[in-house]
């Protein structure tokens, strides 16, 4: 007997807890089927589960119990990324709350451990989470992306690609962060809107009495600055290409190129070009090969005292030299008082614009020529280019091809190196070149804090320590080798032993996140081993993941794939949309807006989420959610739930050889045909990615067809004398409720499969059940008598919504120009049709009564003489009040719309509020005018 009430809480742990049980998470239950393999996107193992995560994951699965069903051997697989900086910061900030300690006073070793510790204590917080959601991955194939498997495939792939000449060092700029002291990627820089100023700078042009002027934002960089560029079409500027201008404050001569880069109706028209500290700069050095000059040191402060770059072919007066070790910002200050001092200060204009922080350090992020280590990204790029272009890989929806196209087209040295403790650190073992060892010159770029000139160093780059010496000692017969900490450490055994122990020390840094994530899909398979599941399971099938990770992600999966396994990492890549709060803004924990997952689980149970994010799916369209929305679904839940009590004590029971195709009930014919519709409209949207048609095309059968129209229909039959038709219509509605619990399994687990083991005995668990199969269901007849009567009906309620007719009255009907066709429909559903739509009676006339509302059905007309139960002036009166407020709103929002300035300065999610809210007021308009048209 099923519980009055619906309490998704105890059913859904106790429902997950069996399921892992019983292994049917696990692939290998249909060894000859074929397989269908998804790889999770690793959230951090510092995360918690938030919005995003719940709609990928609920995609994910939905796609995963779908496949299930249909019979193929599924392997959902899942795992955790360690999470470099996200990871090292948690602990370091344990650390000082804990110890009062930081990881430097530690040493590496302990603090690793400390890490690893954390990890095992706290890093599964969002594995249980992602379990609350009902993700039915194999949790025992779990992964990490430090585990000894997937660091050695780390270790093959570096190695591999640095002997193929794809893994490199190069001196090049990246996002230094100065607090963290760390190369960052794009994807942890944010940029930030600041009021600040923009400096107009007077540069003297050698030989002359000229100055020319440049702006920025960052006056502290033109130490560093080796050129001044103007475009070659600038009529005014061009003749001064091919000149010199004397740097201020430093005395350094340098050229004034021309370069496309500089724009002729931005600022002056004229860049000061600093390659060592702007990305676009570099590029501009590159082209005119300028010197690459870095004033700034990795904590962010001037750099100028024992900077030979700086220093080399100017006398740089001793007032300049007084910025050595002051802060960027503060040497801004400076710099720009020196200008106005010297008269060089053209002018200060107030100034917005963006500027780059780091996401976790919140300083403002410095572009840095720093020396890392580089994927040649442009030659990996290539086969995957090829790879989509040839139709290898998919993306849904399709327009986000053009994106990949355009980022790998135009891809740059992938930067992997990171100035970090936790992560893959990097199989290079350095020693002193013996030729070239300056230790003078070694020792006072340490104490300088400049990152060290690895020129002097020779490297070994191999998966295991005992490699890397081994190659080493090749070089070096008759030296002991041995293993130090660092170049410091080296430089004292040169010193100690006169040169006769060589110290070799192992990189200190360690490979960016995404490269180890970049081998997730053959990795966690297994790779480099050739194991069964890496031969069964690669290629996986489907990618699901947001677009903001396409580049990062996405494309590097696609490159290592078809390096390593020749082969892509899946055929089809979904890209789904952001969650928005219900106004359309980004969540965001500043503007308080952010919905947490788990309390709306809490609140209204996993499905009802699960429903609520699959229903609004909508390919390219993000996702704006409300609580509400959520409650409404939790509602389809309970409404799914009292279909069944009903079921129940109406004697309905599961019957394992009930025949649709036998049915003889006109009610039960067509039942069974909307059944095989709505699953063929299920299907075909789940296998175009179209996941809010195919929820769309549930709640439909389920609420209206199913629940408002056949259950209410069935019940003078289930009350009824004829126990022929009772016996089949209840076999009918407990086969239609089997089929619901199966085709809204994929998106409802939980409540689904409740409702399967307690409404019948079953040979096995609905997870794990057949997905339906429909032959011949679909009966013409059948269909076009219920849609009759149903549209009857349903245009009847309409008209008595429209015209405020008492909900309580029952009011006549008069059939007006009937064929005979409809006579014998009306003759037949005449009990149904009087109960549903509240008649007090249906008859025949060739004349529309007086004070009648019209409603065409086919060939004949519908009259419901409502003279004496509505007051027709007062309704008028009312219709034509609410169309002058259509009327009024609709002009205002017309009037904000072709506003251009409104245009230009709403935010999106407001411009579409409005459209939405119009195209709102013209729907009710229709209906409005409609019902006045029908009072005559």
């Amino acid at each position: 007997m099923l519980e009055k009430t619906f309490t998704p809480a105890e059913m859904e742990a106790r429902l997950y807890a069996q399921w892992e049980a019983r292994g049917f998470f696990k692939p290998g239950h249909k060894p000859k089927a074929e397989p269908f393999t998804i790889v999770i996107p690793p959230p951090n193992v510092t995360g918690s589960l938030h919005m995003g995560h719940a709609l990928n994951n609920t995609i994910q699965d939905i796609l995963v119990r779908f496949a299930r069903m249909r019979g193929r051997d599924v392997l959902w697989q899942p795992g955790t990324d360690h999470a470099g900086i996200a990871t090292q910061m948690v602990v370091e900030r344990l650390l000082l709350k804990e110890n009062k300690t930081d990881r430097r006073s530690m040493g590496r070793e302990a603090f690793l451990k400390r890490v690893w510790a954390w990890k095992e204590e706290s890093g599964g917080t969002i594995s249980r989470q992602l379990r609350r959601l009902g993700a039915s991955c194999d949790w025992s194939r779990e992964r990490f992306t430090m585990d000894e498997g997937l660091s050695k495939a780390v270790l093959k792939v570096f190695v591999q690609l640095y002997k193929e000449g794809l893994i490199y060092k190069d001196k090049r700029l990246v996002n230094w962060d100065p607090k963290l002291l760390t190369a960052i990627s794009d994807l942890e820089v944010v940029q930030k809107e600041v009021k600040g100023n923009l400096w107009h700078l007077r540069y003297p042009i050698e030989g002359t009495d000229e100055f020319i002027v440049v702006a920025t934002t960052r006056p502290e960089t033109m130490l560093g600055d080796s050129a001044v560029a103007v475009h070659r079409e600038n009529e005014k500027l061009k003749h001064l290409i091919g000149k010199f201008v004397r740097l201020p404050l430093v005395g350094r001569l340098i050229p004034i190129v021309g370069d496309d880069y500089a724009d002729p109706e931005k600022g002056t028209g004229a860049v000061k070009i600093t390659p060592a500290h702007d990305f676009n700069d570099f590029e501009v050095g590159k082209r005119h090969d300028l010197k690459q000059i870095n004033v700034l040191d990795q904590f962010g402060k001037m750099l100028l005292a024992g900077n030979a770059d700086f220093l080399e072919a100017s006398d740089v007066p001793a007032e300049t030299m007084a910025l050595h070790g002051l802060d960027r910002f503060e040497a801004r200050k400076r710099i720009v008082e020196m200008f106005e001092a010297q008269g060089l200060l053209d002018k200060i204009e107030p100034h917005t614009y963006q500027v780059p922080h780091g996401d976790r350090s919140d300083v403002v992020i410095e572009p840095w020529l720093t020396e890392q280590w580089y994927v040649n990204a442009a030659e990996l790029a290539k086969p995957a280019i090829a790879a989509v272009e040839r139709g290898e890989t998919s993306f849904v929806p399709k327009n986000w091809e053009k994106t990949y196209f355009e980022w790998m087209r135009n891809i740059q040295p992938w930067c992997i190196s990171r100035q970090l403790w936790w992560g893959h650190q990097i199989p290079a073992w350095y020693y002193f070149n013996k030729d070239k060892i300056d230790l003078t010159a070694f020792n006072n770029v340490l104490e300088s804090g400049r990152l060290i000139d690895m020129s002097q160093f020779g490297v070994s780059v191999a998966e295991s320590e005992e490699e890397a010496l081994k190659e080493i000692a090749t070089q070096f017969p008759g030296k002991e080798l041995r293993i130090v900490e660092h170049e410091r450490q080296a430089i004292g055994l040169i010193q100690e032993s006169r040169g006769q122990i060589l110290g070799v020390w192992r990189d200190e840094d360690v490979l960016d996140t995404w490269f180890s994530s970049a081998l997730w899909p053959f990795s966690t398979l297994g790779w480099p081993e050739e194991t069964p599941e890496l031969k069964r399971h690669y290629k996986t099938d489907v990618l699901v993941t947001g677009f903001d990770i396409i580049f990062f992600w996405v494309a590097r999966m696609m490159m290592m794939g078809l390096h390593f396994m020749q082969e892509v990492p899946f055929h089809t890549v979904y890209i789904h949309a952001l969650v928005r709060d219900e106004k359309g803004q980004k969540m965001s924990k500043s503007k308080g807006n952010v919905i947490d997952p788990l309390e709306l689980i809490d609140a209204y149970g996993a499905d009802a989420l699960r429903f609520t994010l699959a229903a609004m799916a909508a390919q390219g369209r993000d996702i704006k959610l409300a609580k509400a929305r959520v409650e409404g679904y939790r509602n389809f839940g309970t409404k799914l739930w009292n279909a069944a009590r009903f079921a129940e004590m109406n004697g309905v029971a599961h019957d394992p050889n009930y025949d649709p195709l036998a049915a003889r009930v006109t009610v039960n014919r067509w039942i069974a045909g909307e059944t095989a519709r709505t699953e063929a409209k299920v299907r075909q949207a789940l296998d175009e990615y179209k996941f809010n048609e195919a929820a769309g095309a549930l709640y439909q059968f389920v609420w209206n067809v199913f629940c408002d129209w056949y259950l209410e229909l069935i019940k003078p039959i289930l009350t009824g004398a004829d126990e022929a038709a009772k016996a089949e219509t209840r076999a009918t509605t407990a086969w239609v409720m089997d089929q619901i619990l199966l085709l809204l399994h994929p998106f409802m687990p939980f409540v689904t499969e409740e409702l399967w083991q307690q409404t019948g005995t079953r040979k096995q668990w609905l997870i794990v059940s057949g997905w339906p199969v429909y032959k011949g269901l679909g009966d013409a007849a059948a269909d076009a008598e219920m849609e009759w009567a149903i549209r009857f009906i349903s245009e009847v309620r309409s008209v008595r919504a429209e015209m405020n007719v008492p909900a309580g009255a029952k009011i006549a009907c008069v059939l007006v120009s009937a064929n005979s066709e409809t006579r014998r429909r009306a003759d037949a559903w005449e009990n149904e049709i009087m109960r549903l739509a509240r008649l007090s009676s249906i008859t025949f006339e060739e004349q529309v009564p007086k004070a009648s509302a019209q409603i065409v059905l086919d060939e004949a007309t519908v009259a419901l003489p409502l003279e004496g139960v509505i007051d027709f002036a007062a309704e008028k009166a009312r219709l034509a009040k609410e169309l002058e407020k259509i009327a009024k709103d609709t002009a205002a929002i017309d009037g904000r719309l072709n506003n251009p300035g409104f245009a230009a300065k709403a935010p999106p999610e407001v411009l579409e509020e409005s459209r939405e809210r119009k195209a709102e007021l013209e729907a009710r308009k229709v209906k409005v005018d409609e019902a006045l048209a029908r009072l005559g």
